[in-house]
């Protein structure tokens, strides 16, 4: 019993020792010790909350998945605030003794944790002003019209998966500085424009009818609203129209809507004789005293 009051003593005394001091403060080896395993715990138990919360908001309201990932962030890191100061102020330690710690801290940020801390004030002006949330279909256009699906909105990044199934992070500052293509803000009902050229012989008005038959004819394709067809141009070789298409289910893949309403429409012009248009040129020969000729095209 004495052995383990020597031994109990001992490390008392081993962390009692202080080795910061500033005032009246005092931090010491426990101090730290009782710092980490409340840190640990203020983080641990805040991811934990913030998922109940996400998830208590999920079952009883059947609020959106984006609105209810922002909620319980922004829980998340009030939570954080508040714990850490308990945690400190729990020890005795005289906050105001950190201004030193604190003042040297803003340096570092200002100097080499700009990037971090410019992401981190942007992702929460993101979290608040939900420009973009969990479940959007984006495009970035300064970054090659990258495009993708947004899967998580963290502190520093935002997560998106593309059609080939990869995970990009894209810094927080990105969506707030750059021009953000939004497919789904306000729904997921996006329309596409499908162009399509006929030959000069053909009757507008039966054109317009097959693509209407087709559009409506796809399972992809809203029937309200409905498809619609704009007669563009005479154009040098074609008549254009423009064949525009509401869908939910394509949002993602617009390609292939594109490609099977493509194959389709080719499928019915073959099957009603709707000539395709190409490039033709008519020639003139025009016979001249001495029996030279000219060419001339148009």
């Amino acid at each position: 019993m004495e052995t383990f009051n020597d031994f109990w003593q001992t490390v008392t005394e081993f962390l009692g020792k202080s080795i910061f001091s500033q005032g009246s403060s005092n931090l010491s080896l426990g101090m730290l010790l009782y710092i980490a395993v409340g840190l640990f715990l203020v983080f641990f138990l805040s991811k934990l909350i913030s998922r109940l919360v996400v998830a208590k908001l999920l079952n009883r309201y059947g609020t959106d998945k984006g609105v209810s990932h922002a909620v319980g962030t922004i829980f998340r890191y009030v939570f954080l605030f508040i714990g850490l100061i308990i945690v400190i102020q729990s020890t005795g330690v005289d906050l105001s003794a950190l201004t030193v710690l604190a003042g040297a801290l803003g340096v570092g940020i200002g100097f080499g944790l700009q990037s971090i801390t410019n992401n981190f004030i942007s992702g929460i002006i993101i979290l608040f002003e939900r420009p973009i949330k969990i479940g959007d279909r984006v495009e970035l256009p300064e970054l090659d019209n990258l495009a993708g699906d947004v899967v998580n909105i963290s502190a520093r990044s935002t997560t998106i998966i593309t059609n080939d199934n990869i995970a990009i992070l894209i810094p927080n500052s990105k969506f707030v500085s750059d021009t953000v293509i939004n497919w789904s803000y306000n729904d997921a009902n996006v329309r596409f424009k499908i162009p399509v050229g006929v030959s000069y012989k053909e009757d507008p008005e039966v054109v317009k009818e097959i693509l209407l038959e087709v559009a409506n004819r796809h399972p992809g394709v809203l029937k309200q609203p409905g498809a619609d067809v704009l007669f563009d141009e005479y154009a040098e070789s074609s008549l254009n129209f423009t064949l525009r298409v509401f869908t939910t289910d394509y949002t993602r893949t617009p390609h292939i809507l594109k490609s099977q309403l493509y194959f389709e429409i080719f499928k019915e012009f073959k099957n009603k004789g709707i000539e395709l248009p190409f490039p033709q040129r008519d020639v003139y020969i025009k016979q001249f005293e001495g029996g030279l000729s000219t060419d001339i095209e148009h």
